[in-house]
């Protein structure tokens, strides 16, 4: 999808949800306004707002024509027919994004324009999720999750998604992140989650954490937030 094109599909759902659901019609034309000065050439040269606002655009879309279903039952149908992780997003995480006050969305956006946003672990969590996925699990990311909900992957093998934190950070930065991360968990009620740190130096690493990860998806009660390093 070109920059215009992307501009104009965000017009297009901010309208058509303005008539569906008005909290995700507020959040769309916030990310309009943010984007309406910036010319499509300028817009392109952003490799990760374009990402973003594709991953948006995907959302929305969906949200808009699960919500325009003219009945509950029909609802629930479409969400069964999803996967654990579709379903925990769609019918969770991203709706109480939209519907609620994102206090770090306003800094998060000035970083991914201003090319500030760089993923330092992400051939790390490309590594993981595909470890994950030849193990017969399966993995959920978003910018959104990300930024605001301080989740790299959501993952999940028998049904029950699981949010996960990876980080290489000092022992000494170590507490410091990871309360903030539980912090950042429990404002969004998100019930279970998994704070990986890793180092790098270890050639085993990405086999570890991933048996961490898929174990806990399988097995972590609700309302526990654990840290392995």
């Amino acid at each position: 999808m070109q920059a215009q094109e992307i501009k104009d599909q965000l017009k297009s759902l901010t309208l058509q949800a303005s008539s569906i659901d008005h909290n995700l019609a507020r959040r769309l034309d916030e990310i309009n306004r943010w984007i309406k000065d910036i010319k499509p050439g300028s817009l392109t040269a952003k490799p990760f707002v374009t990402a973003f606002l594709l991953e948006v655009i995907t959302d929305s879309t969906i949200w808009l024509i699960i919500k325009s279903l003219p009945s509950e039952e029909e609802q629930k149908a479409k969400f069964d027919l999803m996967t654990p992780l579709e379903r925990y997003w769609y019918g969770y995480l991203f709706p109480r994004w939209f519907n609620a006050s994102d206090s770090k969305f306003y800094i998060w956006k000035q970083k991914l324009m201003a090319g500030e946003f760089n993923q330092v672990d992400d051939d790390i969590i490309k590594s993981i999720a595909q470890d994950i996925v030849q193990r017969e699990g399966s993995f959920w990311q978003r910018y959104i999750a990300d930024l605001s909900m301080a989740t790299d992957l959501i993952v999940s093998r028998n049904n029950q998604p699981l949010c996960i934190q990876i980080t290489s950070v000092s022992e000494e930065l170590n507490h410091q992140k990871y309360e903030a991360w539980q912090n950042t968990l429990r404002s969004w009620e998100i019930e279970r989650g998994l704070f990986l740190s890793y180092n790098p130096k270890d050639a085993n690493f990405v086999n570890q954490l991933v048996n961490v990860a898929l174990y806990n998806s399988d097995y972590l009660s609700g309302g526990k937030y654990l840290k392995f390093s």
